[in-house]
């Protein structure tokens, strides 16, 4: 999965035997590159990133919490008998002020901090190497712009420069942020990637991968950056894989507004969510104008979305608001009242729902 993991390991064990201290090199997804043990005790956590080869959600958010991402400097976090961590120094993997990497110490009191300087070349060198890979996975992906075009021309120079690329392929968008794209060198190979591809105006990460790994990435690149991410549908072909782009960028969309299908969206999986979000914002305004009379009433519109949801099935929706049915049929009549709709006419009732779930993409 990566080319110099040879030269990080002579790094980390270098930087272990002038400290006289283990240390453990991680990229910024946590995922183990390096390591190297000296004596003495290892806590848990250590132990367990070390057999899983990536470190846990909940370990990852515990340390992220001392601000380790976006330090210019090595981040001394105290031990915690209670959680089982021992004192140790995290030492962001910096190149052109951008974080590629971490490099763990366990601190036993003598790490201080002219002798993390000693080790500062190391260091650097280290930052170095995962930088260089870095842009060797963003060039991997340099002709996705032309690949995701609607263009055929675009399209067909862009397959002629990728060479053997075969299905079934998805398309994945996920909502980037520009000074955190150093992680994308921890994609598995054969996955492209171009960190700032265009969409609607707005900074996307854009990759393409075998279908089979594509929600368990999207998932992945959605952790890293805290955003949505959106799947397109699979496609056999590597010429119709500009399609996928376009749904995966529209179930991002999908997933930004509505909580149901957040984090991560696969287009196949959306559901009437897969007409609304190709339509544009003045006709999904028409729409949710319908029900414009419900929208100030969140507990209603719930209400009347919910009853929708089951097809007008009554028990099962009281049940599921926990009202009685008594209720729910209260709220349904000041819908109607309110909307000039009848829920007993399908055209009506279509309309309704219809405006309900645009509401969520406006």
């Amino acid at each position: 999965m990566y080319q110099n993991g040879g030269m990080l390991q002579e790094t980390v064990d270098e930087i272990a035997a002038r400290l006289g201290a283990s240390a453990t090199l991680e990229d910024r997804s946590f995922q183990l590159l390096a390591y190297a043990a000296q004596s003495g005790d290892i806590d848990q956590i250590r132990q367990e990133s070390i057999l899983r080869r990536r470190a846990t959600e909940e370990v990852r958010s515990y340390f992220e919490g001392y601000g380790i991402a976006t330090a210019r400097g090595p981040v001394r976090i105290p031990a915690d008998a209670e959680l089982g961590v021992f004192a140790r120094v995290c030492v962001p993997l910096r190149h052109h002020e951008v974080t590629y990497g971490y490099l763990w110490l366990l601190d036993d009191g003598t790490l201080g901090d002219e002798v993390l300087a000693s080790v500062a070349g190391p260091v650097a060198r280290a930052a170095a190497t995962l930088a260089q890979e870095a842009r060797s996975r963003r060039d991997l992906g340099r002709n996705l712009r032309e690949l995701f075009s609607h263009d055929a021309e675009e399209r067909s120079w862009a397959l002629s420069q990728l060479g053997d690329v075969t299905g079934p392929l998805a398309a994945i968008a996920v909502r980037g942020s520009l000074e955190r794209v150093g992680a994308l060198w921890t994609l598995p190979r054969g996955v492209l990637a171009d960190p700032g591809l265009l969409a609607q105006g707005e900074p996307l990460v854009a990759l393409l991968a075998p279908a089979g790994q594509a929600m368990e990435l999207a998932g992945r690149m959605q952790r890293m950056y805290g955003t949505a991410s959106g799947v397109g549908g699979a496609r056999a072909e590597p010429d119709q894989v500009w399609r996928s782009w376009r749904e995966a960028v529209q179930a991002l969309r999908v997933a930004d507004r509505v909580p149901g299908f957040a984090p991560v969206a696969a287009w196949p999986r959306l559901g009437v969510y897969r007409t609304l979000a190709r339509l544009s914002q003045p006709a999904l305004r028409e729409l949710a104008a319908e029900v414009v009379g419900l929208v100030g009433d969140p507990e209603l519109a719930r209400t009347v979305e919910g009853y929708l949801d089951r097809a007008g099935h009554v028990q099962e929706t009281a049940a599921a608001l926990g009202v009685h049915r008594q209720t729910l049929y209260y709220r349904l009549s000041k819908a109607e009242r309110l909307t000039g709709r009848h829920l007993a006419d399908g055209q009506d009732r279509l309309l309704i729902h219809l405006g309900l779930k645009a509401v969520h993409l406006l």
